[in-house]
């Protein structure tokens, strides 16, 4: 059946935000001053190259009321007004400030998107109703962005492209379900956001506003301005709403809890984090599934958002495990949590579930290998999952490409294939014994050999002579004929030998190269020791 409720989004316009950004980092306490300049500050700019010349990219409320604007020459802008300052444009600081907005926002809702370089848009379909409804949620975002120095206008409609144009040309409006085109038809047809050229094309024929074009025909539009433009038009007038890109992944499953006041005490925070994990628990087993991924919010009164991930190597979904986890990553954090002027919202989400079937517990019951798990797990969480790793089988008779290390966390979630990766061979084809552990590299050595192809009789190894007493060999090692070496040829062939010295030693070495067909002068090399 078709979902009932109709796609309702929010959209939030920052027209400001280069120079509110820079009030806020003048102040020195983020997020906590009131909006707009301090009645002494002169007039602030940003300023950018446009075709030689130096024009304002953004203005703030002080120099907005004294008539300039973006686009102004900086010359002009400073003789109009000369108080003026002005700062160089610094894109890649708004673009980080606005992804740390979108982030804060998530307290709302999980789905919420960047788009452009001012404007974010949040899903808030079905939740609306948990804040007052969607004018209060609207009113409640503008009001909290506007607390912490940012200017915010908003709107609310049912495709992203109605919810930003309204946002930015009639901020405040919440259009019903299906009313998006009379909403839209005051604008001015830059809400298209076409390229210039469109732009004065169609002002030119008379077509200023969206009223002007909404009734004309849609192939006859499309045959003179192109198809973005009817795209943009029916995104517009709520015909079509193509999907969105939210910034962080949607979480598969969430637990969170909100308080009426800001709760500082860091105790408090991770007795509610215990408890959220319960409550997690619960929504798993209901589903038959189980976590693999899983991520703590903690969202600040004064917009600051920590989030902090753990992984499991096995699907989980014991409640006091999973607490347990976070007990260990939040006491491993280099940086601690600062609840600073209080936590407001607490989350919990899954991002990463995997099916889960029920097992037994108890009476010796438990699952292979759930030890292991757990301790994988506690490991990971306290040094960090790169930290705990296991080897891995790779595809390569080459000794030191046969295996690779990987997080055991990911390697982990599924033995069986671990134990098929590095099954024995059979006798028929069985290898000599080789080494438990090699040289990362390995090292050269100088040899004495009876016959070119045969064992080594005397070798030298880090300046010391060993002579050989027995021998075993060779192994044959051909090489990859799909990799190439130096540019232009394969590797060589190696010949491993187990050797054993006078005094007992055993080493693993080989000759690499055969004689007379791959070299002239073959080089031996010492790639691990025999306990």
């Amino acid at each position: 059946m078709p979902d009932a409720s109709p796609r309702r989004l929010a959209a939030l316009y920052l027209p400001r935000l280069p120079t509110d950004r820079l009030h806020r980092s003048r102040r020195g306490r983020r997020m906590s001053f009131p909006a707009g300049a301090a009645p002494a500050d002169p007039p602030l700019v940003t300023v950018e190259v446009k075709a030689n010349a130096r024009c304002l990219a953004a203005v703030d409320a002080a120099a907005a009321r004294l008539g300039l604007h973006p686009g102004l020459t900086l010359a002009d802008a400073q003789a109009r007004v000369p108080q003026t300052e002005a700062v160089e444009a610094d894109a890649a600081a708004d673009a980080a400030l606005l992804a740390a907005i979108a982030s804060w926002c998530e307290r709302w809702t999980p789905f919420v998107a960047v788009s452009g370089p001012d404007g974010i848009v949040l899903d808030i379909t079905g939740c609306a109703h948990l804040f007052g409804g969607e004018a209060a949620l609207l009113s409640a975002m503008t009001e909290r962005l506007a607390a912490t120095g940012l200017a915010a206008c908003g709107a609310v409609a049912g495709t992203a492209r109605a919810a930003l144009a309204l946002a930015r040309w009639r901020p405040g409006q919440v259009v019903p379900a299906g009313g998006e085109r009379e909403a839209v038809a005051p604008l001015p047809v830059d809400a298209l956001g076409l390229d210039a050229e469109a732009g004065r094309s169609l002002t030119y024929l008379g077509l200023v506003r969206i009223s002007d074009i909404a009734g004309k025909p849609r192939a006859a539009l499309a045959a003179r301005f192109g198809s973005a433009l009817v795209e943009r038009l029916d995104e517009l007038c709520g015909a079509a709403s193509p999907p969105i890109s939210p910034l962080n992944p949607l979480p598969v499953y969430v637990a969170e809890r909100r308080f009426a006041e800001p709760m500082g005490d860091e105790a408090t925070a991770r007795a509610v984090l215990a408890d959220l994990a319960r409550d997690l628990a619960g929504v798993l087993e209901r589903h038959g599934e189980g976590g693999r991924r899983f991520e703590a919010a903690f969202f600040r009164s004064d917009g600051a958002v920590r989030r902090v991930a753990a992984g499991t190597a096995a699907p989980l979904r014991d409640g006091a495990r999973l607490a347990g986890l976070f007990r260990e990553r939040l006491a491993a954090l280099a940086d601690p949590l600062d609840p600073g002027f209080g936590y407001d919202v607490i989350r919990l989400s899954v991002t990463v579930a995997e099916p889960l079937a029920a097992t037994q517990s108890g009476f010796g019951a438990e699952p292979a290998g759930a030890g292991l798990d757990q301790l994988v797990d506690t490991l990971s969480a306290r040094l960090g999952p790169r930290r705990v790793t296991c080897l891995a089988a790779q595809d390569s008779h080459i000794p030191e490409r046969a295996a690779v290390r990987v997080p055991a966390q990911k390697a982990w979630r599924s033995r069986e294939a671990l134990a098929h990766d590095w099954a024995e061979p059979t006798a028929a084809d069985a290898p000599l014994a080789r080494p438990p552990a090699l040289f990362p590299v390995p090292e050269p050595v100088e040899t004495l050999a009876q016959v070119p192809d045969g064992p080594p009789l005397r070798f030298r190894w880090r300046r010391v002579l060993h002579e050989v007493a027995r021998a075993e060999g060779p192994e044959r090692i051909a090489p990859e004929w799909w990799t190439v070496l130096d540019g232009n040829r394969p590797g060589l062939t190696r010949d491993y030998f187990r050797v054993e010295d006078t005094q007992g030693r055993r080493f693993w070495l080989y000759r690499e190269g055969t004689y007379g067909r791959e070299t002239s002068a073959p080089q031996w090399f010492l790639h691990g020791l025999f306990p």
